[in-house]
């Protein structure tokens, strides 16, 4: 096995022991799926109609709970630097975490948003379209939020200044994804979003591995 994927693994498996990034996301996600519609009551066309927004945020806000640990547990026990003086470049081993997380969180998300839109009386081919932009957009959470969970690394409360470094990076994805919901809403196509989403979450994916990698670098002091 390649050190790309031994890594990607471990990771994994890390996730799944500890357990906690991902089921504390999804609780969030859930939590926040529920308590708007509380909150808004019992208009189900005004549910229909904010659902995409108010479940793309909740997205990204749990995605958020679990990113601060993306680098950090392996800076604070000296992973990180055998890790980076291994044959693997920083660059894929970025790429192996953002993969990780993603696939703990991210698609967890995803495959959770059809079962809470029927909290916002979301008809299926509105869900569909919601769940195919979670689908290729929370990639661009993740490689985003590999940014900034590399730029926090040293710093003791960096978890608190995380998500401002993120969330307005991330306001295309929430922009392009709900927009493609609602444009099923009013009747039109959601290609032109979902396309948008697309082009955004590929250079995220394609760029953030060599940003994320630089800064590594500069925390570790190589």
């Amino acid at each position: 096995m390649s050190p790309f994927w031994t890594l990607l693994a471990r990771d994994l498996k890390l996730a799944a022991r500890s357990g906690g990034g991902a089921a504390l996301a999804l609780s969030f996600f859930a939590l926040v799926a529920t308590l708007v519609p509380l909150g808004v009551g019992a208009d189900l066309k005004l549910l229909s109609r904010i659902a995409g927004g108010i479940l793309w945020v909740g997205a990204v806000l749990a995605a958020l709970l679990s990113l601060d640990r993306l680098f950090q547990g392996d800076f604070e026990d000296g992973s990180l630097e055998l890790i980076a003086l291994s044959p693997l470049p920083l660059e894929m081993t970025a790429l192996a975490k953002i993969a990780a997380h993603w696939l703990s969180t991210g698609a967890a998300l995803t495959l959770l948003s059809p079962l809470l839109a029927l909290l916002f009386n979301l008809a299926p081919y509105p869900t569909l379209v919601l769940f195919l932009s979670l689908l290729i957009g929370t990639p661009a959470v993740s490689a985003v939020g590999a940014i900034g969970a590399s730029l926090t690394l040293s710093l003791k409360r960096g978890g608190l200044i995380l998500p401002l470094i993120i969330l307005p990076l991330l306001a295309p994805v929430v922009i392009f994804g709900a927009g493609a919901v609602a444009a099923v809403m009013d009747g039109f196509s959601p290609n032109g979003g979902l396309g948008l989403l697309a082009a955004f979450s590929l250079a995220a994916v394609l760029l953030s591995p060599f940003a994320a990698a630089a800064s590594v670098r500069l925390n570790l002091g190589s």
